[in-house]
This record gives C-alpha cells, sequence and structure tokens, in this order.
C-alpha cells in the first residue's frame, strides 16, 4: 500500500468526526488542470472508486488520498518558442530583447504551450492514526510532503503538525550500527547504504547486495563518511531503507506477514482488498514506527527531552550523542576540515 513513509506527530488536544473531515475535504476536491493552469491538487477517493467517501476510516484509521497532475512542457520546446518570439521582436525594433522582456516571452510562451501539453498524474496516500496521534504520508520527497501537509491543514481545522524528530539522527544512529556491527533490537541490517563524506568533495561510496559487516564500510566510516542511506529489516517482517531524514523509502512486507491473514491478493473485491491491505499495513506500522523511534534515542521535542514513540515525555535515557558517533581519525578530520564529533575516543571497534 505504502512504499514510502513520512511520519508527522499531531497536537494531542485535535478532534475530529471522519463526517467533519470529509466535509472539509469536500471543499478541495480534485479538478483536472484547466487550459491554462500548470498544476493540480486535490483529493480524491482512497478506494479508487468513483462517488466513495473521501475519507475512509478502518479499524480506527483514517485514510486519505492527494491527486497531483502536472502539464508537462519541455524546457528545450519553452526555449525554442521564446527565441522564435524573440527574434520576432528584434526584426520589428531592431534589438534583442532583455533580461526583463525575455523573461516576460518564457511567460507568453507557457501560456501559449500548456492548452497543448500531456498531463501526469500522481497520488499521495495519508493515514491518520487519531489514537496513535500520527499523520503518515506515503511519499520520501521532503518537497512533495510540505504540499501534501499543506494541504491537509488547510482543508482540516484545528490540525497542527511537526515532522518527527529524534534525540539522535538517524545519520549519528546508522554510523554506529555500522561501526559496531549492533543494529537496534528487532532490527536488522540488509545489504544496501549509502555513505557521503562531511568534506567539500562531498564524496559518495555506495553498497548494493553487499554485506555491510566489513572493515571496508568501518574505514569509510572512520574517514568521516556519514550514512544518508540503511536499509534495514524490522522483527523479520518489513524491509525498508532508513534515510538521513528519517524517511523510509522502499517499503515491502516480507512473507510471514501475510501468512494466517486473509491476504488482500486472494480478494476480488476490490473494498475487502482495500480493507485487507490498510488492515495489514496498520497493523505492523503501528509498532513498527515507535520502536523505530526508540531505536533513535526516542522522540525529541523542542523544549523537552527524549519522549516516548507515543509523544509522552519520559525521563532521561536516551545515549548522548557524542557516545554514538563514529570519530574519524585526527588525520582525517585535518583533512576535511570538518569531523562528526568533538569526542577524541577511538571508535569501539579500533
Amino acid at each position: 500500500m505504502f512504499k514510502n513513509l513520512t511520519v508527522y506527530r499531531m497536537a494531542s488536544d485535535w478532534a475530529a468526526t471522519t463526517a467533519a473531515i470529509e466535509a472539509e475535504l469536500d471543499k478541495a476536491r480534485f479538478a483536472p488542470c484547466g487550459a491554462s493552469q500548470e498544476k493540480s491538487m486535490g483529493w480524491v477517493e482512497p478506494r479508487g472508486i468513483a462517488f466513495a467517501p473521501l475519507v475512509e476510516s478502518i479499524g480506527g484509521h483514517l485514510m486519505l488520498k492527494v491527486m497531483t497532475e502536472q502539464k508537462v512542457v519541455p524546457g528545450s520546446v519553452v526555449k525554442r518558442r521564446v527565441d522564435e518570439l524573440a527574434e520576432q521582436i528584434e526584426k520589428q525594433t531592431g534589438r534583442k530583447p532583455g533580461k526583463k522582456q525575455q523573461k516576460e516571452l518564457k511567460d507568453q510562451a507557457m501560456l501559449e504551450l500548456l492548452p497543448m501539453a500531456f498531463t501526469k498524474q500522481s497520488a499521495t496516500r495519508v493515514w491518520i492514526a487519531p489514537a496513535e496521534r500520527m499523520v503518515v504520508l506515503d511519499c520520501a520527497s521532503q518537497g512533495k510532503a510540505d504540499e501534501v501537509i499543506t494541504m491537509l491543514i488547510q482543508a482540516v481545522e484545528g490540525l497542527a503538525l511537526s515532522l518527527v524528530q529524534t534525540e539522535m539522527s538517524p545519520s549519528v544512529a546508522m554510523a554506529h550500527w555500522l561501526g559496531t556491527g549492533e543494529p537496534p533490537y528487532a532490527f536488522l541490517v540488509d545489504n544496501e547504504c549509502e555513505l557521503k563524506s562531511t568534506d567539500e568533495m562531498k564524496s559518495v561510496v555506495r553498497y548494493t547486495r553487499h554485506n555491510l559487516d566489513t572493515d571496508e564500510v568501518k574505514q569509510h566510516i572512520v574517514s568521516g563518511k556519514m550514512p544518508t542511506k540503511l536499509a534495514l529489516t524490522w522483527r523479520e517482517r518489513v524491509s525498508f531503507i532508513l534515510t538521513e531524514s528519517m524517511a523510509l523509502k522502499k517499503v515491502a512486507f516480507q512473507d510471514v506477514v501475510f501468512e494466517g491473514s486473509t491476504a488482500s491478493a486472494a480478494k476480488t473485491d476490490k473494498n475487502e482488498a482495500f480493507d485487507a491491505d490498510v488492515a495489514i499495513f496498520t497493523g505492523e506500522f503501528v509498532e513498527l514506527i515507535p520502536e523505530l523511534l526508540e531505536a533513535l534515542g526516542g522522540e525529541q521535542v523542542i523544549g523537552q527531552g527524549p519522549v516516548d514513540a507515543d509523544g509522552v515525555p519520559r525521563p532521561e535515557r536516551a545515549m548522548r550523542v557524542a557516545d554514538q558517533v563514529v570519530t574519524p581519525s585526527p588525520g582525517a578530520a585535518e583533512a576535511s576540515g570538518a569531523g562528526v564529533a568533538d569526542s577524541v575516543e577511538p571508535p569501539p571497534w579500533a
């Protein structure tokens, strides 16, 4: 159902009925782009069935869906039209258009070309878990997430959301897991990761289908490269790639998830298939997300220490970031002009 996850926390005092949310979303229902409109966004039926509700409530979880339509005008086509218009002006006036007029010509070219442009559509699913005070988007791009969250906040009165932040940054945590070979409880490190240097070179090393518990990987971390992506598996049930921004990509369920359940693949009715997919997805991630937040030191709330995965403050017991960071060798730090920690202690595997 969801291939990517970006997690937000909602304010504890927010409450709204499904009917109230439905009424608000209906005001911003999706409509295709007009002749001169470059982009359109709006709410559509999550089930993909015309005239079905815009808000689906299944097991206490709410499912929404945003449709985005954008007209595609290749830059080369726009440039060619701008050049044609500029040539006409030069012939008429004897002078080339200046920068300001060039911009006006580009806008004119876009208006002329948009009615003839092809359109492409993309959908973003939204999961609202009121009991867990979470809103989860099926996207890993922060730009796209910002657009959808803005739409949601504008549509649903009183809804306040903040991107989930953890006490320990994902990059620091991933460096510790790779460096020590000790992933957090309930998680296994898989065979894919990306490491990026913190110096001005921004060099990148990628491993795919490769054992990561090696001296080579550890040496990259010691030399100053920090993980930006790492493949993990949770309880042998769900695999995904964790990013430095704490987005989850390439989410995939293992076969064990479907054992003993009425899997949607066996369904012939679309409604039953949708209900089964939602039940499986929410059932796994209401457990996975809290355990991932705990593995990253707990959720961080501005002005407070770490909090439990449900957002409730707890006593300080997260490990200090400096104790978790893999420290580069002095030579590497001097060469790059920047280290990944102030600590001068050698990494635990040195």
